[in-house]
């Protein structure tokens, strides 16, 4: 049974546009849940917007009712209110077929038990929660996408302790840990690949209750760096200061048992490039993400150059 009727929440945000623009150009109808009194505006193309209570299940029940897909693009700070959504989509009246959680970012099902895994635990309990529900209705099914880093929305925030105006770098530990990264149009992609492999046939779908990790790129610090020397034209100038990882995180984690949340962009890049982490997805994995869902990998230098010419 296809899905044709998709229903976004957080739809005008740094990634949902692009989401839901890719979604319309690919055929969906797309109905928009914004916050009641929400100004925003919404993408061009959506079928309907419809302001919604999210703290209300029976708001949202509203809201979906006829929908084949929920996707949630709720941002960090209101990650908890997926949970009224997931129980809408649940409800036994629902006909959503397909739940993709706002699980955008490093693979929350690896980060149980690590400092960065306490300000991500809202994101856990989403898709713990998503499996109960999808065991107690199987007709609802979810699936997480994890693209690590936004690649070009990082770019412009030197996520990656790289900063080009400046000539600075800051590299943890030897800064040859590959590392996940997505731009933003290529995380809408996997979300438009994931649903048309929903509505197919059901023999061939590989993203029903599976947790997806897919990527535009797995660089290292030292190649993003070298890169952007390059293109700039010169690696003379530049200040490149080692870190170590361990101790970064050990004041991280100093910092969040005290309350401070703000440690997070730190623990992020622990994470993602301390010598050995391992988080990387494996490109010749018959799960990794892009695999399952036939996209190629990007190429970074790409990114990199249209970046550095604005």
């Amino acid at each position: 049974m296809s899905i044709k009727n998709v229903a976004v929440a957080g739809g005008t945000g740094a990634l949902g546009v692009p989401i839901v623009t890719e979604l319309v150009n690919s055929g969906f109808t797309v109905t928009l849940l914004t916050r009641e009194g929400s100004t925003a505006t919404p993408p061009a193309g959506v079928a309907a917007v419809k302001p919604v209570d999210y703290t209300s299940v029976e708001s949202l029940s509203k809201a979906i009712a006829g929908q084949d897909a929920v996707v949630s693009v709720l941002g960090s700070l209101v990650i908890g209110e997926q949970v009224p959504l997931v129980e809408a989509a649940a409800a036994p009246e629902s006909t959503v077929r397909r739940f993709i959680p706002s699980e955008f970012g490093i693979d929350t099902r690896l980060t149980p038990g690590h400092p960065v895994g306490v300000i991500l635990g809202g994101k856990t309990k989403v898709v713990d929660l998503l499996e109960e529900k999808s065991k107690a209705k199987p007709s609802l099914t979810w699936t997480g996408i994890s693209n690590g880093h936004f690649f070009d929305w990082g770019l412009d925030r030197h996520m990656f302790g790289i900063d080009a105006a400046k000539r600075t770098a800051t590299i943890y530990d030897s800064g040859n840990e590959p590392f996940q990264a997505a731009n933003l149009p290529f995380i809408a992609k996997a979300v438009v690949a994931t649903l048309q492999q929903a509505g197919g046939n059901p023999a061939d779908d590989k993203t029903a209750n599976q947790y997806l990790r897919i990527a535009s790129f797995l660089p290292t610090q030292n190649e993003l760096l070298a890169a952007v020397q390059e293109l700039t034209g010169s690696a003379d100038g530049w200040t490149v200061k080692h870190v170590d990882s361990a101790e970064v995180q050990k004041k991280a984690a100093e910092k969040l048992a005290a309350g401070d949340f703000s440690v997070f962009v730190d623990l992020l890049s622990v994470w993602q490039y301390a010598d050995g982490a391992g988080h990387a997805p494996d490109p010749n994995s018959p799960t990794f993400g892009n695999t399952v869902l036939g996209l190629p990998q990007e190429d970074f230098k790409e990114t990199l150059a249209a970046k550095l010419k604005k």
